[in-house]
This record gives C-alpha cells, sequence and structure tokens, in this order.
C-alpha cells in the first residue's frame, strides 16, 4: 500500500524555529522529527512512500539523500500554487499516482506506532479514521461514532461531545478523490481534508479505528521536549 505523507506547510506555530526551514525538519536528539515518521512505517512494512513538499522543497530533498529515505516528491505549490492551501491539498496533488489503489495517508507532522501504523494497512473496501482518546478534546476534530462508523466530525467542540479525537492518520479507498470537488472552502479559508472524510461518512463509507499505541503531535515549541523526553525513553527508538 502506498503512503502519502503531507508535509508541505512551514508550522507557523514553531515560531523562529521554521525561519529557515518547515517543522519537519527541526531536529530532535539524532535527527530531524520526519525521519522517526519515516522509520516507523518503514518497519511497519510500508515502502511506497509519497512525500508531499511545498515550503522549502530543496532542503526536503537534500534531507532524504543524507538520511537515505527513498521517497517520491511531489511539490504541492508547482501544482496547485501557494495560495491554495489545506489538509485536502496534498490529496489532490497526488491523484494520478494512487490511481485506483488504496492508500494510507498520514501528517508528516505527526509520529505513530510502528503497531499503529501497521495495523492500517487494510485491503477491503472501507475508509478508516485513527482516533485517540484525549483528555482536552476541545482543541481537536473529534470523531463521532456510531457502531463503528464515522457520523461525522466536530472540530473543536465549544460542548462536550466526546473524548474521541481525530488523529489526522487514514486509509482510503479511491472514493476519496470522487469527493474533492464536493468541497468548498472551510471558515478558516481551506480545503479541509475533514470535509471529505465526512461525505464519505455520510454514506457510511468511514469506519473509526482506535490508536493502541501511542499519538505524538508536533506543532509547538513544547512538543520538541516532550518529543524528546519520549524518545528517551520508549523501547522503540532504542
Amino acid at each position: 500500500m502506498k503512503v502519502v505523507i503531507s508535509a508541505a506547510g512551514q508550522g507557523t506555530r514553531m515560531l523562529k524555529l521554521t525561519k529557515n526551514k518547515s517543522k519537519h525538519l527541526i531536529k530532535v536528539q539524532k535527527k530531524p522529527f520526519l525521519g522517526y515518521l519515516l522509520d516507523n512505517l518503514l518497519k511497519a512494512g510500508y515502502r511506497e512512500l509519497i512525500l508531499v513538499v511545498g515550503y522549502k522543497e530543496k532542503m526536503m530533498r537534500e534531507f532524504l539523500r543524507k538520511y537515505k529515505y527513498e521517497a517520491k516528491v511531489v511539490n504541492q505549490f508547482e501544482i496547485l500554487g501557494e495560495k491554495e492551501y489545506g489538509t485536502l491539498c496534498p490529496i489532490k496533488c497526488i491523484k494520478d499516482i494512487i490511481g485506483k489503489e488504496n492508500f494510507l495517508a498520514v501528517p508528516g507532522d505527526n509520529l505513530f506506532s510502528v503497531k499503529d501504523l501497521r495495523a492500517f494497512n487494510i485491503e477491503d473496501d472501507y475508509n478508516y479514521v485513527a482516533g485517540f482518546y484525549h483528555e482536552h478534546p476541545e482543541k481537536y476534530g473529534v470523531l463521532i461514532s456510531d457502531n463503528g462508523f464515522l457520523k461525522e466530525i466536530i472540530e473543536k467542540p465549544k460542548e462536550h461531545v466526546g473524548n474521541l479525537i481525530n488523529t489526522g492518520l487514514y486509509k482510503f479507498t479511491p472514493e476519496i478523490f470522487e469527493k474533492i470537488p464536493e468541497v468548498s472552502l472551510s471558515p478558516r479559508g481551506e480545503y479541509e481534508l475533514t470535509d471529505a472524510t465526512t461525505l464519505l461518512a455520510k454514506e457510511e463509507r468511514v469506519k473509526i479505528k482506535k490508536i493502541q499505541d501511542y499519538w505524538i503531535d508536533f506543532g509547538n515549541p513544547a512538543d520538541i521536549i516532550k518529543l524528546s523526553q519520549f524518545l528517551k525513553s520508549s523501547k522503540n527508538f532504542k
């Protein structure tokens, strides 16, 4: 199964750290963050990696060469321009590469375990989204479940609707490409992958698969310290 890794953005929440590089390339201990994600994908058995880049593409290619990773690089900005933005954009860019195959979609600024990544190698006719129980669901998109199927995704709910949040890890069938033209700009002016997923959910085409191990978001400077501590204590990275 091919894996699409979204890494086109700069990562402005990392403040000055992303002035000259994307957040995916911020070094944590021995290597840039993206290296840990790629390592786990390879350990999980995935070999066909598609890296969707944009900001500082040259540095991304240098990273792949230096650390000897093999991945097909797709420049989102060259295909869509720099004004079209959002989590749906990387999926739009790889439609012709994927064709009629199922594929995995992973955010390049999140880390998942080998076990959970491997569990998403599912060859059936359904789409899947990874859910994770979180103490502060109000900061994320909350997954509303109906007998294991995704009913809807409520973004940053003001009232409590559940603790199972969206981690951004998906297994898609080619059905996702059919929904892209139906997605309009979100209130924040972006094209959202969650909106396309919700359209599939309305047709009972999306199942929820819960994260069994861990999920680490790499979005702001404090996450660098958290990840560093995690790497030191985790047996998965020795």
